[in-house]
């Protein structure tokens, strides 16, 4: 997840699905990682480019981005992008025993 403090979207998406995240399906095939766009680019994500609209969401495996979420669309939405991407991984993943993607930010 990329954020920057501050960001009113990125407080929405904490209240309304921060809390139930890792608690789901999506959240234990894609586990959070927080990267504060206002930071200095983590140095394993330097290969990435970093968003500068906030919150958006990279979803990364083994250096690989399967797609973004650029924005919080709400709830509904979110969870249905977020679906798709996952499934857009785990197809073109080449071993599908492993976990299916690890988010970048």
């Amino acid at each position: 997840m990329f954020e920057r403090e501050g960001c009113s979207w990125c407080e929405r998406w904490n209240a309304e699905i921060g809390g139930i995240y890792p608690r789901t399906d999506e959240g234990r095939a894609a586990p959070l990682r927080r990267v504060d766009i206002l930071a200095p680019v983590p140095d394993d994500l330097a290969w990435m480019t970093v968003e500068r609209f906030t919150p958006s969401f990279a979803l990364v495996h083994d250096g690989v981005e399967y797609g973004r979420i650029r924005g919080y669309p709400g709830e509904d939405f979110f969870w249905g992008l977020l679906g798709e991407m996952l499934e857009n991984a785990r197809t073109q993943v080449p071993d599908t025993t492993k976990a299916p993607a690890t988010p970048a930010g």
